[in-house]
């Protein structure tokens, strides 16, 4: 399988960043009283500018190319840089280095992400997330400087899509939202399903005018071959994936401006982008989960998680449930709907702990009893697939050689599944005693 390269925004500081427009550069274009759209460091969005790529690019072709890339973005977006941006180029050792763009995970998180079948016992959510990020991260923005992320830096070569795509993060920053940080994993991707949305769908209308409307310079973007978790990539890759055809139908209905105002109400769950007619009115379903534990386990780090429907779809994806060939769509676009998960109301997940022991209880709700029980049947297929010995009617048993093995208590009322884990048959009752 090959992977698209992930370009992202990242919220951290960065120094070192070089090749920012030249200062002796004026504000406006002769003839011009303010900075007109499709202008912006000496450059006018449909100049030449005189650039040989082949050998890579010295720093005042790169300003060139970068000042004429905003001028065409302001063009396509119909936003106006306030300021300049800067460029660097790193190696991917050094990106490596500086600890990439991910945040740290703990013990929380690695009972979350065994929860989505997705990172087994045996493998730390830390590592697994390292070697997507490290893998296929080709470029990021931060505070008004993008960097570009090379395997052969010394060659200083431009990434076009990269570059626009990153171009179009720093304008997102300069005149709309970026976001604020989100309470769950779903809302997580959902925000980002706009902004990584917003920026994919620019940097295909940047790209397909090249070479017919537009003389470009730099790169174009390739797929990369290196091996990491294919299901965790999925749920990284699903903002770039489903979030341009999100950010494409809202442009249908009111034009840029309704692209605009969905940085003042972001999307809330995945649901909403991989079903852009359910935002911005179909909010996920308050599932709760209550506490039912005996006295030696309890809740710990960071409370509750909702998981979403693009992570489940991954779930099923990465487990053979959900047929390989079913996610392609094209190169660089999968397809996040399935059945299985397209009656997803909501859900929520809490991780238990008693010692050096763990489990957890996942809490789902859908839309109707039939989805409810479809969602069921896929689950009990993923045990099967395990392994899992069918211990009592809802009740089942993956074996420990498995990197899942655990015991499981899977129950359908209507339209909700609680999902039970523990390490033991007998511990299933101590995480979350059943109803009498």
């Amino acid at each position: 399988m090959r992977f698209p390269a992930l370009a992202v925004v990242c919220l951290l500081v960065v120094a070192g960043c070089v090749a920012p427009p030249g200062s002796d550069v004026p504000d406006t274009p002769p003839g011009y009283d303010e900075d007109p759209t499709g202008w912006e460091g000496g450059y006018w969005y449909d100049d030449n500018v005189s650039v040989d790529a082949s050998d890579g690019m010295d720093r005042t072709e790169r300003r060139a190319v970068t000042s004429r890339a905003m001028a065409r973005i302001e063009r396509i977006r119909n936003l106006e840089y306030d300021r300049s941006v800067s460029v660097e180029v790193i190696s991917r050792d050094r990106f490596r280095e500086r600890g990439g763009i991910g945040r740290g995970y703990t013990e929380w998180d690695d009972q979350v992400w065994e929860a989505t079948f997705l990172v087994g016992e045996n493998t730390d959510a830390d590592d697994a997330f390292g070697e997507v990020y490290g893998g296929s991260v080709v470029g990021y923005y931060v505070d008004d400087s993008i960097v570009l992320v090379a395997d052969d830096p010394d060659e200083v070569s431009v990434d076009r899509p990269t570059l626009v795509h990153e171009l179009t993060h720093a304008l997102q920053a300069q005149q709309l939202s970026l976001g604020t940080p989100t309470s769950t994993h779903d809302a997580g991707i959902a925000a980002n399903g706009l902004v990584e949305g917003d920026a994919n769908y620019v940097m295909d209308r940047y790209e397909g005018r090249c070479g017919s409307e537009w003389d470009c310079a730099g790169s174009g973007r390739a797929s990369t071959e290196r091996s990491y978790n294919r299901g965790l990539f999925l749920v990284v890759f699903f903002p770039y994936s489903d979030g341009p055809e999100f950010v494409g139908q809202l442009r249908d209905r009111g034009g840029w401006d309704s692209v605009d105002d969905a940085y003042d109400d972001f999307p809330e769950s995945s649901e909403q982008i991989i079903h852009p007619e359910r935002y911005p009115d179909e909010s996920p379903a308050n599932v709760t989960v209550p506490d039912r534990s005996s006295a030696e386990w309890e809740r710990f780090g960071d409370g509750t998680e909702t998981v979403g429907e693009a992570t489940l779809y991954a779930t099923f994806w990465h487990n053979d449930i959900v047929p390989e060939d079913h996610l392609y769509s094209d190169e660089r676009r999968y397809n996040y709907s399935h059945p299985i998960t397209d009656g997803w109301a909501g859900d929520t997940l809490v991780p238990y702990r008693s010692g050096d022991s763990f489990g957890y209880v996942f809490g789902t709700r859908w839309d109707t009893d039939a989805d409810a029980r479809e969602f069921h049947e896929a689950y009990v297929e993923l045990l099967d697939e395990r392994g899992a010995e069918r211990v009592s009617a809802d009740t089942y048993r993956i074996p420990e050689s498995d990197s899942f093995g655990d015991a499981f208590q899977v129950v359908r009322d209507g339209r909700t599944v609680r999902i039970v884990n523990a390490p033991t048959v007998e511990a299933l009752e101590s995480v979350h005693e059943p109803r009498s």
